[in-house]
């Protein structure tokens, strides 16, 4: 196997045209392997197993730097730089990451996750470059999916400033995750009809050099070109057509699914494990595809990830004109939203919480400042969610919820999900967010008949005296379990309450917890720095109660059990309830 030859790009010099393809052959052998067993992101991979060869061929990386979008098709690329034994020995699959980790090797300059940033990355490189003297050359590798976020733009229009050594790929598979939306990609179609030859091109008009790869799986025309471009003294585009899922049948049929998944049968294509149950995005799409029948102004609008959230292809279909995909551009979803909402429709806007990271500006600015009632469906904001450092979600309370004017609610069951879905449509008061559960869908069976234009108002669900425990959204079910194992071993019987709302305090029952409580208890899936119980034990600052906030503690996690992480937060029952016996009986 030459793949067990190839310990560093050098290597790669030392090989024939044709131990280069043998080689590609190789490399999507080991991927498809690995990627059926462990999961993992698939037609992102295969896509650029040529193109990543052929890079290493002509460039000395890591002298020469080499930037991936997103960096979650980084496996080939890991494979050449000395990190192969993570592809092909299985007992070390999750000895690297899915994405570029400086800390992995000197091959890596970014710890990378979110898209539209190589090239803005890349122009701070090659400016610190240039202000040094050095000479290196400075690539960013990004798709054309990612060139519909507005960063991407930015980092194009200012790398032409540079007026140096700046070559920007644009791995052109006419695919984001799921399909590209809007004018940029009629260029890039012109472009790849007529082999770059058309006379509009969008890179030329903002000042860029532009050259074109007939074949973008023919490594000896990917090493001419790289060979062309090397060492120029201007900021050049290579725009390179490939195919997503490139070698691999089903990844080339269903570009969607094969983008990224858990392990799938190399034989039939089909995922190794399976769930039919329903869950909060069914439900999601089931409301939103009902609303959409009775109100026209009522749309959907994603950001280029519409599946997790139940609006498979099918769901798009039937959504018709009501479902507008922005591309990868979370920031333009925020601020179209609020003119959406402003001009009498109703959209809802589904994101993680994640890629809610980039929207701050736009929902702090463009959304509530000018108090216009659109609704954000945050996914995935939870420990027990991505646990990437460069896909972390649990950061969404501290950072949206104490902006003025937001409505930020928090669900623990699929009836008061629904309940708050449909008030935040229909209402025209308040930009409304809802935190999606990630836990299990947990339906009670009884309609949620809370009126949720009385802003701030908790739910009692267990009266008690002593220790209140306020839980919110996910965590209200860790709550009851306290609760019911501190009424079952001991003579405590704690007050339970459901805040539902993120973003206000009930100060009326706060305040008239102090009657017949020493202790309060907060309980949030979040961050504890900025959070909801914060904002609890400020309340309670000047009086005699005791106020414990359980959460997680800043920090940049990663690869981290959720269970584990919680536990060394001191968020399980048994420490829950020993801290508050600990604290009551002093």
């Amino acid at each position: 196997m030459i793949l067990e030859k190839v310990n560093s790009p050098k290597d790669l010099k030392e090989l024939s045209l044709n131990e280069l393809n043998e080689l590609s052959d190789e490399i999507r052998s080991v991927l498809l392997k690995k990627l059926s067993e462990n999961g993992g992101h698939i037609g992102p991979n295969l896509g650029v197993v040529e193109l990543t060869i052929a890079l290493h061929y002509v460039f000395n990386s890591p002298k020469d730097k080499l930037v991936f979008d997103i960096s979650h098709q980084t496996y080939i690329h890991k494979m050449l730089t000395g990190r192969k034994e993570a592809f092909l020995d299985p007992e070390k699959y999750n000895s690297v990451t899915g994405y570029s980790n400086p800390e992995e090797s000197e091959h890596d300059f970014f710890l990378l996750g979110h898209t539209s940033t190589s090239v803005s990355l890349a122009c701070g490189l090659a400016k610190a470059r240039d202000l040094k003297g050095d000479k290196e050359n400075i690539v960013a590798i990004i798709g054309d999916g990612s060139l519909s976020g507005g960063e991407a733009y930015e980092g194009l229009n200012n790398a032409f400033e540079l007026n140096s050594n700046m070559i920007i790929v644009v791995n052109d598979n006419d695919q984001s995750i799921a399909e590209n939306y809007g004018g940029l990609y009629k260029n890039l179609k012109e472009l790849r009809a007529t082999e770059g030859k058309a006379e509009c091109n969008f890179f030329k008009a903002i000042g860029l050099d532009y050259i074109y790869v007939k074949d973008g799986h023919n490594i000896a025309q990917l090493i001419e070109a790289f060979e062309k471009v090397k060492d120029t003294n201007r900021p050049i585009v290579v725009h390179v057509p490939t195919i997503k899922g490139k070698g691999f049948k089903f990844a080339e049929e269903n570009k969607e699914s094969f983008h990224a998944g858990p392990p799938f049968d190399l034989t039939t294509g089909k995922p190794k494990f399976t769930s039919d149950s329903e869950d909060y995005s069914t439900w999601t799409s089931h409301y939103l595809l009902d609303a959409m029948k009775k109100d026209p102004s009522v749309l959907m609008i994603n950001a280029g990830t519409p599946a997790p959230f139940g609006f498979t292809e099918e769901v798009r279909t039937l959504a018709g004109k009501q479902y507008v995909d922005v591309g990868i551009a979370e920031e333009h979803a925020v601020a179209f939203s609020s003119g959406l909402a402003k001009n009498g429709a109703k959209p809802v806007f589904c994101l993680f919480s994640t890629f809610l990271q980039r929207t701050y500006d736009q929902i702090l600015h463009d959304l509530c400042i000018n108090n216009n009632a659109a609704v954000l469906l945050v996914f995935g904001a939870s420990v027990h969610s991505f646990n990437d450092v460069t896909h972390l979600g649990f950061f969404d309370i501290a950072m949206i919820g104490n902006i003025p004017n937001l409505v930020y609610l928090a669900p623990t069951s699929k009836e008061e999900y629904l309940a708050m879905l449909d008030w935040g449509v229909h209402q025209k008061g308040h930009p409304v967010a809802i935190r999606v559960p990630v836990t299990s869908l947990i339906s009670t069976g009884i309609e949620d008949k809370t009126n949720y234009s009385i802003l701030n108002k908790y739910e009692v669900t267990n009266q008690g005296k002593d220790v209140a425990i306020i839980a919110l959204g996910d965590f209200y079910h860790l709550g009851k379990s306290v609760v019911d194992n501190l009424k079952d071993n001991s003579d405590y019987n704690p007050t339970l309450i459901n805040p539902k709302f993120i973003t206000g305090l009930d100060k009326t029952l706060l305040e008239n917890l102090k009657k017949e409580h020493k202790l309060v208890i907060t309980l949030e899936d979040g961050i504890l720095e900025g959070g909801f119980g914060e904002k609890v034990a400020s309340f309670y600052g000047p009086s005699n109660i005791k106020v414990k906030n359980y959460g997680i503690k800043k920090n940049f996690y990663n690869k981290f059990n959720a269970e584990d992480l919680l536990k060394e937060n001191g968020i399980s029952v048994e420490q829950i309830v020993n801290d508050i016996k600990n604290i009551l009986n002093k």
